[in-house]
Formats: C-alpha cells, sequence, structure tokens
C-alpha cells in the first residue's frame, strides 16, 4: 500500500471523526496537529525510548498543564501509519477504525486522562 494512500485514508478518518465529536470537545481537538509518520523515527527509537511498533503517541503539555508555562511545546497527536497499517493487517476497514481509536485515545492523553481512565470512554 502506498503511503500516500494510507494518508488521505487517516486523514479522512480523523476529519470525519471531529466532526463528530461533543462540541466541547471539538473545540479542543481543533486546536491539535494531527501528524502522521509511517512509524517512529530512529531518534524517537533510540533517544526517547519509543516502541517501534507504536501506533499513536501524544506529545506536548496536556490540556490543563498547558496553563502556566512559559514556553510549552506544543501539543500534537502523532500517528504511525504503516504500523496501523501493519496492525490491521493490511485491511482496509480495519485500517480505518484502528486510525480512528487511535486517534481518539491520543485525544484522551491530551484531555487529560490516563490510561486507566480510557477503557470507561471506549478509548483504549
Amino acid at each position: 500500500m502506498k503511503y500516500s494512500r494510507l494518508e488521505q485514508w487517516a486523514e479522512r478518518e480523523v476529519g470525519a471523526l471531529r466532526r463528530k465529536l461533543s462540541p466541547e470537545i471539538a473545540r479542543h481537538a481543533d486546536g491539535i496537529p494531527v501528524v502522521c509518520f509511517p512509524a517512529p523515527t530512529r531518534e524517537m527509537v533510540e533517544d526517547e525510548g519509543i516502541e517501534p511498533d507504536l501506533l499513536g503517541l501524544f506529545v506536548g503539555p496536556a490540556l490543563d498543564e498547558a496553563e502556566g508555562l512559559d514556553d510549552p511545546l506544543p501539543p500534537e497527536i502523532l500517528l504511525f501509519l504503516e504500523n496501523l497499517w501493519d496492525y490491521a493487517e493490511e485491511d482496509p476497514e480495519t485500517f480505518r477504525e484502528e486510525v480512528r481509536r487511535t486517534y481518539l485515545h491520543e485525544l484522551g492523553h491530551y484531555l487529560g486522562l490516563e490510561e486507566d481512565d480510557m477503557a470507561p470512554r471506549d478509548l483504549d
């Protein structure tokens, strides 16, 4: 599968999902860029200890942490599309579902939710 096709599908899924969010959550989600990579970079893996098969990652301060920081890094949601494609066993519909689930999970981190808070909200 060409990476550009995976990126198109991911952008379409994230956009559609954002339109379905509640107005309060959508207001917060609209301010967070989603950046797509094929997989974590070598630097992420070697320098930051990121697992090479990770599906997504939230970086930057959570919503409740950004206030009061002098120069915070901007929050971003990273999606690792080739990893998602492999995880979906190269099935387009499963890939789209995993993009939605991964995006919502990372958005949950931005909103300040911990891993244990994700399952009850179906964000795990």
